[in-house]
């Protein structure tokens, strides 16, 4: 018997989705946008000490050959011919800090994730030597100084870790997002691989002048950073290199985006005043200001949206930046133990329809945008007696979605035209009672793409797009109509401000917990405490008691 015949649906594009919770890839026809297969694989967070987040850089590479394989597997078995795909893009995690050894391609510490506390005490100590009257990191990179960013983490790492710093002697040692870490080990790693990163990553860095589109000296002088570790500059749309192993060896990786970015561009959110909003691990608002640098008044950043080729322009956005969403769902499964599965929240919040006067500020990592607090811890208030894990749950939801509201009008004030309705990606809009919840605390319409995997079709869209590669068209006469489902408000606007001004007081309450520490010894990672210890045993065992209650243990 005749094998069949592999179909041919014309030019394919992949997509690399790299995460903090897991790794995707996943695969599109460049004409119609249609997602065809994907593979995800959830990865393992490393919490050595409070505050502090880590990965490990090889299972993280690991994990997106897997993906790459299983996928094309999949499309093996679809009858679909690999040899169709055409280019890779990236999307990523972003500012999440990876050195390692040129030489060996091993990493020389873990990954330090954008979620890490560490160097909150660096960031004390570096705020002291920013003159008043002329903040010229803020100026220069868009960013107020944070532990969010890419600069302290590699700051942090240069100055306690040894391996790290006899390597930078040597003259071994390569720094990079997790976007440069990929593409360097995916082009050959030692034998050849490509050091480079784009524009949209490099501005999440706080080393690069998002005016002129370089590293700058006196940001890498400030943060200690030998600019000979830094990978080079690109843009978000061009051939980096190829594939040198695996499945799709000889394919051209000519995309890269940082994740939030991929989201506007698959979002396509071309025009000045276009937003949308992801909800994955984090939440994120971005709303593109086209060729023009807008700085906030309100607490949100300024960062490059996106370069869609090397010679075409640069386009920025103002963004609102939320450290915790999914990840509040992923605490109450892993940490608390009262849900089995991520999904199983919008069946307990459903089951009860009302926090029934429960808040939830899930400040895990401090507040980001509009506080910037980085003293602010995690709460649960308004408890009675009649709480259960169900009024929690949907404690939770809501927590997302008065985040998004703060940021949201924070955007508005800025951008002097409020959104008429929101555009909306990521994982968590499959919860249908979150973005009920989301349209009722914000009183206007959400709009949800019936495709959610927004991020990796930006990154297969710049991908596909690139000179050289050509097969996908971003002309807005050529770009695909995509369905969408609506959320309408459906509670009066007076019920919808009284919620929302509650939540606003229990913010408050959240703030000014823990206080920053410098380590007294510099030279040991092993000893650094950003909260009192006592604070930390206190708050265990309330949680440990609370978590028995909740889950009904005796």
């Amino acid at each position: 018997m005749a094998a069949a015949k592999k179909a041919v649906l014309g030019p394919l594009v992949g997509a690399v989705d790299q995460g903090t919770s897991s790794t995707r890839f996943l695969v599109f026809n460049s004409k119609t946008a249609e997602l065809l297969s994907h593979h995800q694989v959830e990865l393992k967070q490393k919490f050595p000490k409070e505050g502090w987040v880590e990965q490990d850089p090889k299972e993280i590479l690991q994990s997106v050959y897997e993906c790459i394989e299983r996928t094309c597997e999949k499309l093996t078995q679809l009858n679909i011919d690999i040899s169709a795909i055409k280019a890779i893009g990236v999307s990523n995690q972003r500012e999440t800090t990876v050195v390692w050894d040129k030489y060996t391609g091993e990493p020389l510490y873990n990954a330090v994730v954008w979620l890490d506390l560490r160097t909150q005490g660096t960031v004390e100590t570096l705020s002291k030597r920013i003159p008043g009257n002329n903040n010229f990191v803020k100026s220069k990179t868009g960013l107020p100084l944070s532990t969010y960013f890419s600069a302290v983490k590699l700051h942090w790492i240069l100055e306690n870790v040894r391996k790290v710093k006899k390597a930078v002697e040597e003259e071994r040692a390569l720094f990079g997002t997790i976007d440069s870490w990929l593409i360097w080990s995916l082009t050959g790693g030692p034998n050849g691989g490509v050091h480079c990163t784009d524009v949209t990553n490099a501005s999440r860095t706080m080393l690069f002048n998002i005016h002129s589109l370089e590293w700058d000296i006196e940001l890498c002088k400030f943060f200690e950073v030998p600019m000979t570790i830094l990978p080079n500059i690109r843009s978000s749309s061009e051939i980096y290199g190829l594939m040198k192993a695996g499945a799709l060896e000889g394919v051209p990786l000519s995309g890269c985006l940082g994740d939030q970015s991929a989201a506007l561009v698959g979002q396509m959110c071309f025009h000045d005043g276009q937003a949308k909003n992801t909800y994955g691990t984090g939440c994120f608002l971005l709303c593109n200001t086209g060729q023009k640098c807008v700085f906030s008044d309100h607490g949100l950043l300024t960062t490059v949206a996106y370069k869609l080729g090397r010679d075409k322009p640069v386009c920025y956005a103002l963004e609102g930046s939320v450290a915790i969403a999914g990840a509040v769902v992923r605490w109450l499964r892993d940490n608390l133990g009262i849900l089995k599965s991520s999904e199983e929240i919008e069946k307990l919040a459903n089951e009860v329809g009302t926090s029934y006067g429960c808040y939830f500020v899930p400040a895990f990592s401090g507040l980001y945008a509009p506080y910037w607090e980085p003293s602010a811890r995690g709460i649960i208030c308004g408890l009675t007696q009649f709480t259960n894990k169900q009024h929690i749950a949907f404690a939770a939801l809501e927590a997302v979605c008065f985040q998004t509201r703060e940021i949201l009008d924070a955007m508005n004030k800025d951008c002097g035209i409020p959104l008429s309705h929101l555009q909306v990606d990521g994982g968590m809009t499959n919860n249908k009672i979150l973005m009920q919840l989301q349209a009722d605390i914000l009183c206007i319409p959400v709009v949800k793409p019936s495709m959610p995997e927004t991020t990796a079709l930006g990154a297969a869209m710049a991908a596909g797009a690139a000179e050289g590669v050509g097969v996908w068209s971003l002309e807005p006469e050529d770009l695909s109509a995509v369905t969408m489902e609506r959320f309408e408000p459906q509670i009066n606007e007076e019920e919808s401000e009284i919620r929302y001004a509650t939540w606003k007081k229990a913010v408050q309450k959240s703030m000014g917990w823990a206080t920053g520490q410098p380590s007294t010894n510099a030279g040991d990672p092993n000893i650094f405490c950003s909260v009192p210890l006592g604070f930390f045993i206190v708050t265990s065992m309330v949680m440990l008691i609370g978590a028995r209650y909740i889950s009904g243990v005796p």
